[in-house]
């Protein structure tokens, strides 16, 4: 596929419903995005989200998952990208799930604090940041939660029994192409500091509630010309979660025994493993690129990662 016109001529609904039904951070880097927040934690932005790049080797879903986990033991932090991404056994998934069949209560509430976490990394436009003009028009990768992602399924492929709770308040809820380049929506990303995480309960789409008719989309630009820019402007998805962007499970096991001091595989004991909140990065630097005041000091892409996570508290 090299060009617009065979773009559409395969976009529909049906695929995009497809790529949300069938869905699976990475060192972070200048092409990620993220809002910047004030003092006091909040922050807003437009942006919108994209098809699947212009790229060879793309298989047409216009978004990636990632498995990550972070916790902190007696050795440090434990913060990597999760084998499970790939479809393969993880260390720490294989030891979360001997805790939990212990059936002990102590050892559940450790495997609790280690779960993996589930992010999602797209492609958007900038349309308006507030924060950072300079950023606007521009293409960048875009990590998200699962509170982001459900907002763009119920966009997209919205239930029953959503359809049903809209129509109830006059509103007709359909599902719509939220990553078209012709009838997309732009996406309002609202920051609230809630109990000192980033929350996004309040981000939504433009123009998706309506008592009129179906809500219709824009186009991203005003030519075509325009639109394929923005198109052959994106990354490739698929290149951030090769099987070069993880460690061995032999180096994730190395890291995990030393992290939580294990004995030959043994439980440890509910103190050794801790949840330590993060606090979040506030000025005008990437929350992945500065280590939070409150966190143990380790390697410098541990540091980048820790911060990550409590971007994605909304996930729990």
């Amino acid at each position: 596929m090299n060009s617009l016109a065979q773009l559409r001529k395969t976009s529909s609904l049906d695929k995009l419903t497809k790529a949300l039904q069938q869905t699976n951070k990475q060192k972070n880097d200048e092409r990620f995005w993220q809002p910047q927040v004030d003092k006091a934690g909040n922050g807003f932005a437009i942006i919108r989200f994209l098809e699947a790049p212009f790229v060879d080797g793309e298989d047409g879903t216009p978004f990636v998952q990632l498995f990550t986990h972070g916790f902190e033991g007696p050795g440090g932090w434990y913060i990597e990208n999760s084998l499970t991404t790939l479809g393969l056994a993880d260390p720490v998934s294989e030891y979360n799930s001997k805790l939990w069949k212990t059936g002990n209560e102590a050892n559940k509430k450790i495997a609790q604090a280690q779960k993996r976490r589930l992010s999602y990394i797209s492609n958007i436009l900038v349309v308006k940041d507030p924060a950072n003009p300079a950023n606007e028009g521009k293409v960048f990768l875009f990590s998200y939660g699962k509170k982001i992602y459900e907002k763009i399924r119920r966009a997209g492929k919205p239930t029953a029994e959503e359809i049903e709770a809209a129509a109830l308040e006059g509103i007709k809820l359909v599902g719509v192409p939220v990553f078209s380049f012709d009838n997309g929506h732009d996406f309002k990303l609202k920051v609230r500091k809630v109990d000192g995480y980033r929350n996004y309960d309040t981000s939504e789409f433009v123009g998706m509630a309506t008592s009129e008719s179906p809500a219709k989309g824009t186009p991203i630009a005003s030519t075509d010309e325009e639109i394929e820019k923005i198109w052959k402007s994106e990354y490739s998805l698929k290149e951030l979660v090769t099987p070069d962007k993880f460690k061995t499970y032999a180096e994730l096991e190395a890291k995990l025994n030393k992290v939580l001091g294990l004995d030959g595989g043994k439980p440890v004991s509910k103190e050794t493993v801790k949840s330590k909140p993060v606090e979040e990065t506030v000025d005008s630097t990437p929350p992945w690129q500065e280590l939070a005041s409150t966190a143990t000091k380790t390697s410098s892409d541990d540091d980048k990662m820790l911060n990550m996570f409590n971007d994605l508290a909304d996930d729990e």
